[in-house]
């Protein structure tokens, strides 16, 4: 191995190797929220709690937008390039003048949005949008500093620090968490406590985003807001942030339609309903608390991608980019290989894992306070549906981050157009025509989205690099069938014996399930001779 080769693997295993930190770091950020889930979820599954889950869903867009999606996507390249042909000092300036310039026009639009959002909120005759509309305003300056944070973020990763923007989003957590437990202790009206929680959010933000400017200082990128002059690589920035903006806004506005079109049709779902085949159905799809228990295994279903997968395209996007600036392909295309094998393994496992467990894991997590048994096992019914698609959740952005890297935005958005129609479409159709899916028919419409907008995302970008691997890629698939077919076997004996010996308890199986199935799933990657696992805890083998 020459010189360059060990440089090039140095590098490589550096940003893999922060890959398991930032891993290690999200999984503590996903307990947090997970927990933080949990606490909201006690206030019931009621018309109030639905509109607070909608209402949340307008910062949080923009967080997975801009935080994890389009604007560093944008960012990221432009700014290596900066760094790595002018300096450090030059690419400080693109950063002060860049997010100087975000925070004028973002504040000026939450400023209108608001406004309208409050007239429509006094013009309405009903109560519960008044609720809605008015917890969207409470928190929309949450997507103010969510994109400020997101931006120095980004600058941050591409310093090579990555502890940080992992483990902030805690902060927002740990602010809702105790919003949410106080309004369940001290408030006795449910539209009150969620209120509390919506004030919590925009201040968590302000507490993170003074956070990531205090670290930018310490790394000599200290901020100094800056209209003018405008630096060249804003230009640049915006113009491949446009067309990533559009198609990730695709997908994510899908989620918050879809989550929408659920919040209108639970309001008419007041019709009786009836037994069939053991699931309780309307005579309408939907009805009241649907929206919280959609949701909530909405939530679950996108844990397995925050905890590697996210991690894994945020740290390796500066490696793709590197590559993608040196032209340097074959690195490009190995890294890619590695990525997507490592996210299918554990995409792949999870959604099995949450399949067989979906309504012990439920029933444990979230059943306490107004929610109750009833509710827990319906929003695992869903949850099984949304764990189709895991693994292709968990391979999009390693995907994307590729085509980004390589400065072609265009192939995502015109991929996320069409499947965002066919999304919105699907659900229509199921929800009218297919009315005895109920809620389950969201699960299904975003895991057929996502399975294939993946696929021809790796079509894409298959064509435009040329074979990332085909045989080790398929070969590593199929053992990651094989591997999984034993952990879903070893679950199911498992259930079968606590059931037969009376101790089936559901957090005795979720606890059970969750230790016997990673166990039986690291030997069987043991025995197939895998290495992902290995990769994902840290115990790669030095060659």
């Amino acid at each position: 191995m020459n010189e360059q080769q060990q440089e090039h693997h140095r590098e490589r295993e550096h940003f893999f190797g922060a890959a398991k930190i930032v891993a290690a770091l999200t999984s503590l950020s996903r307990v947090s929220g997970l927990f933080r889930d949990m606490a909201i979820t006690a206030l019931g599954a009621t018309r109030a709690a639905s509109a607070f889950r909608v209402a949340f869903m307008v910062p949080n867009l923009f967080r997975r937008l801009f935080g994890e999606g389009a604007l560093s996507a944008a960012f990221v390249p432009v700014f290596s390039d900066v760094a790595e042909k002018g300096g450090l000092e030059k690419a400080r300036l693109l950063l002060s003048n860049f997010i100087a310039l975000a925070a004028v026009v973002l504040c000026g639009a939450a400023v209108v949005v608001s406004a309208g959002l409050l007239v429509w909120a006094w013009a309405s005759p009903k109560p519960d949008l008044q609720l809605l509309l008015t917890m969207t305003v409470i928190m929309l300056p949450f997507m103010v500093t969510v994109c400020l944070l997101a931006m120095g973020s980004a600058a941050l990763n591409c310093r090579g620090h990555f502890v940080y923007p992992a483990v902030a989003p805690i902060l927002l957590n740990l602010f809702q968490i105790a919003a949410a437990v106080a309004g369940l202790k001290l408030i006795a009206s449910v539209p009150s406590s969620l209120l509390l929680v919506s004030a919590s959010v925009p201040v968590a933000g302000l507490v993170q985003l003074i956070g990531v400017f205090w670290l930018l200082k310490r790394s000599n990128l200290a901020i100094v807001l800056r209209l003018r002059p405008i630096e060249p690589g804003i230009a640049t920035v915006l113009r491949l942030m446009a067309p990533a903006l559009i198609g990730l806004g695709f997908l994510q506005f899908c989620e918050l339609l879809q989550m929408v079109i659920g919040w209108v049709m639970e309001a008419k779902s007041t019709s009786p309903y009836l037994e069939m085949f053991g699931w309780q159905i309307l005579k309408k799809p939907l009805w009241e608390g649907d929206v919280v228990r959609i949701d909530t295994a909405r939530r679950l279903y996108q844990l397995p991608m925050g905890v590697l997968a996210m991690s894994l395209a945020t740290t390796i996007f500066p490696l793709l980019s590197r590559y993608a600036l040196r032209n340097d392909l074959p690195a490009l295309r190995e890294s890619v290989n590695r990525a997507i094998r490592l996210s299918f393994l554990e995409g792949f496992a999870a959604g099995a894992g949450l399949f067989v467990l979906a309504e012990p894991i439920m029933v444990f997590l979230f059943q306490r306070g107004n929610f109750t048994h009833d509710d827990a096992l319906r929003a695992a019914a869903i949850l099984k549906w949304y764990s189709l698609g895991i693994w292709a959740n968990c391979m999009y952005p390693i995907l994307t981050r590729a085509f980004y890297a390589l400065k072609d935005p265009r192939t995502p958005l015109r991929i996320a157009v069409v499947l965002t129609v066919f999304s919105v479409a699907s659900l229509l159709a199921m929800l009218i025509w297919i009315p005895q899916l109920g809620p389950r028919s969201f699960g299904l419409s975003i895991s057929l989205t996502t399975v294939l907008t993946t696929v021809l995302l790796a079509a894409a970008l298959r064509r435009r690099i040329g074979s990332f691997g085909d045989r080790q890629m398929a070969l590593s698939i199929l053992k990651s069938v094989v591997a999984t077919a034993a952990m879903v076997a070893a679950i199911y004996g498992l259930l079968w014996a606590l059931a037969a010996g009376g101790l089936y308890r559901p957090w005795l199986a979720t606890i059970a399930g969750v230790t016997v199935g990673l166990g039986v799933l690291y030997l069987a990657t043991k025995v197939l001779r895998m290495p992902e696992l290995d990769e994902m805890l840290g115990r790669l083998r030095k060659k």
